[in-house]
């Protein structure tokens, strides 16, 4: 049987027409498959791989990490210094208060654990999350998730969450009841929609008159997509937690959720354990974040990421596209019909480029390539992505 086979054979599925294609191995901006074909690879495993795949320096560090020691211990034990360092790191580049880093698995469980201690420090209950929200697939990540399709069959789901429209000003639903306001500092799922600046400052305003957490979810835009270390940095509002994953480990499973020191200890006590984690902070993940954050700041490959965004947006020109969103290397292709980004999708696979529609909008295909992507890799890319769409219309 071939590994095609036992793959649909054995394997879960997420959905009822997986993309299939048959890895060999990936290195850089490409994807390999068993023949040995070639694939541009333009989402960098859903904004994962922001440094590319099998970035040499990360390897090396990985490597050194598993010469040495790798899991021993649930996390908040032992003194590992691959923990020890990245949370040094961080509090050093973020905001005075965000000095205090919990590692988990993903970023779905770094939401989990931000809703957790939001209802610990506060003593309140009530969540608030926008519309079009997504911020993971665990009961808690999609009881804040903005749209009612995805997750009606999985109802009951957790109570006391209410939602307000992102990007308006009409903030009533945040009072004196609200423990935090969850919001992605760009919606993602909803079509790359950027937030406005009077939107930002609103909601810091009104959850600091009434006493509640304003929490950024920052899965997916962190770790220099935008062209910043953080895409909150744009805009001069800070939050109260921040939650990042995704591209933290550049591509191995991570998240974490920060805040400051004082806050984070109500987890601590009463209960005991408040919020417990086997594998999160896995030294060998952490010795990959640590080479990760270094890269990105040391080797200036953030300060590519605004011109090879005006590249895309100089290329990708043709009477099907309707708009250009986002922001960075964090844009998608909006069409004008439902059905297109799934069918363009799958021409550009024929074609050798690697494309994935956004989860709540048919007609939009993610550009997200990893942010080392050559001038002459997306030259060659966006001339694909045409040939797609021409054969497609």
């Amino acid at each position: 049987m071939s590994l095609s086979s036992q793959f649909f054979k054995y394997q879960a599925q997420t959905t009822p027409h997986p993309i299939g294609l048959q890895v060999r191995k990936a290195r850089g901006c490409y994807v390999y498959d068993h023949r040995d074909r070639r694939y541009l690879d333009f989402i960098a495993g859903v904004s994962a791989c922001n440094l590319g795949h099998r970035h040499p320096k990360v390897s090396r560090a990985i490597t050194r990490q598993m010469q040495k020691y790798g899991h021993v211990m649930v996390y908040g034990e032992f003194v590992q210094r691959p923990q020890v360092l990245f949370a040094r790191r961080m509090a050093d580049l973020l905001p005075d208060h965000l000095n205090t880093v919990y590692p988990t698995n993903s970023g779905a469980e770094a939401i989990e654990g931000s809703m957790k201690l939001a209802k610990r420090f506060t003593g309140r209950s009530k969540i608030i999350s926008c519309f079009g929200a997504y911020h993971g697939s665990t009961q808690g990540a999609l009881t804040l998730m903005g749209n009612e399709k995805n997750k009606q069959s999985y109802r009951p789901l957790i109570p006391g969450v209410a939602f307000i429209r992102f990007n308006d000003l009409s903030l009533d639903a945040v009072d004196r009841g609200t423990a935090a306001v969850f919001v992605e500092t760009i919606q993602g799922g909803a079509g790359f929609i950027l937030p406005q600046l009077e939107f930002l400052q609103a909601l810091r305003d009104r959850c600091t008159q009434m006493g509640a957490l304003l929490i950024f979810d920052e899965v997916q835009s962190g770790f220099g997509r935008t062209g910043k270390l953080f895409a909150f940095e744009h805009y001069g509002v800070v939050p109260d937690v921040l939650v990042v994953g995704k591209a933290m480990a550049n591509g191995f499973p991570c998240g974490a959720f920060i805040t400051d020191r004082h806050m984070m200890g109500v987890l601590k006590e009463h209960p005991k354990l408040g919020h417990i984690t086997t594998f999160g902070g896995h030294p060998v993940v952490l010795a990959a974040a640590c080479e990760t954050l270094s890269v990105l700041l040391k080797t200036g490959v953030m300060d590519s990421v605004k011109a090879k965004e005006m590249l895309f947006r100089k290329l990708l020109n043709h009477p099907k596209i309707i708009e250009i969103r986002g922001i960075g290397l964090m844009l998608c292709i909006v069409f004008e019909c439902d059905d297109v980004a799934a069918r363009v999708a799958r021409q550009a696979l024929k074609n050798g480029v690697i494309l994935f529609f956004l989860l709540f909008k048919g007609n939009m295909l993610r550009i997200t390539p990893p942010l080392t992507v050559t001038t002459d890799q997306i030259r060659r890319g966006c001339k694909l992505i045409l040939k797609s769409i021409e054969e497609v219309a």
